[in-house]
């Protein structure tokens, strides 16, 4: 039952997290906020919600391992696993685009990350750190989106955001934020509780829990939106999913949960898996500055790569 419990906390998650987008991207739209800072705000926060409220429960109730172990295991399985399985599907042909200043930002966050890391807690004083970087990175980036605006060639991705729905009533607004803001604490609360205890069952630590199971699950939308770019040959919006979200995952999420409570962190048990974030992060560099595709060869080696990792990890 307790692996029922945490695929029912789990799907309760990503049900809320899209509701609670929904309702606040319209909610947004309608108070008169524009369309392309929805796109760069709202948006990225509202996706990222039931890996905030997990970590924010995981810190609550003094099981750090699996708030840190998620956001690791999170961004590991972003590279290897949702943009390795879309790559056995079709060619995704990467080198078209430039994400280059995103990625450096992302490699930047992950740097940070470890060297905070090595204080062995995340505290308020990591979390003023992370969410200040957070916010000079988005400025930048709503400063670089308008002048693409005032250029006439910013991206429609960016003039029509996830959820926008012109027609939605108030009410419906009104259902969906309440349905969000609900369910998500309750879908964290019983993923945390599920997680905590089939770590006992198994005899394994909290860390390896949220390194696999958590993170492989609060992964699933950005693999099921990554399947999708794919197919419809949008490599760049593929790319930029992942980019995005290993940084929102590192400056947001464990910035957010450190402000709450302290949360300590045994470096030295999890050194390994930092070094593969890194690892996997680093493998990128040929697709983002070396005009490389994601072929189904490269799709292959992330794939084996991954499960090569989580096999190592639970054993």
């Amino acid at each position: 039952m307790v692996f029922l419990y945490a695929l029912l906390g789990l799907l309760i998650l990503l049900l809320a997290g899209d509701a609670l987008v929904k309702g606040a991207v319209n909610l947004s739209l309608r108070v008169g906020i524009p369309a392309l800072i929805v796109s760069l705000t709202i948006v990225a926060f509202g996706t990222s919600a039931p890996e905030l409220l997990i970590s924010v429960q995981a810190a609550m109730r003094d099981v750090p391992g699996i708030a840190l172990g998620n956001v690791i295991g999170s961004n590991t399985a972003n590279v290897l696993m949702v943009l390795g399985i879309p790559a056995l599907i079709t060619v995704m042909h990467t080198s078209a685009h430039d994400t280059r200043k995103s990625y450096v930002q992302m490699l930047g966050a992950t740097v940070l990350f470890i060297a905070l890391a090595l204080r062995e807690v995340f505290d308020w004083k990591s979390g003023i750190v992370l969410l200040a970087v957070l916010a000079l990175i988005l400025s930048d980036q709503i400063k670089d989106a308008l002048a693409h605006r005032r250029a006439g060639d910013l991206d429609e991705e960016l003039e029509e955001p996830e959820g926008a729905d012109p027609e939605m009533s108030w009410w419906k607004i009104g259902f969906y934020l309440l349905l969000g803001l609900i369910g998500l604490p309750f879908g964290a609360d019983l993923l945390v509780d599920s997680a905590t205890e089939i770590a006992r069952m198994f005899n394994v630590s909290d860390e390896v829990i949220g390194l696999t199971l958590v993170a492989v699950g609060t992964s699933l939308p950005e693999l099921a939106t990554t399947v999708m770019a794919a197919l419809r040959r949008q490599a760049d919006v593929a790319l930029g999913n992942v980019i995005g979200s290993n940084m929102f995952n590192l400056l947001a999420i464990i910035g957010v949960a450190s402000m709450i409570a302290p949360m300590p962190f045994e470096f030295r048990e999890l050194t390994f898996d930092l070094a593969v974030m890194l690892g996997a992060s680093l493998l990128l560099m040929p697709f983002v500055f070396f005009k490389r595709d994601l072929n189904r060869t490269w799709g292959v080696i992330l794939s084996v790569l991954y499960i090569s990792y989580v096999v190592i990890v639970i054993v």
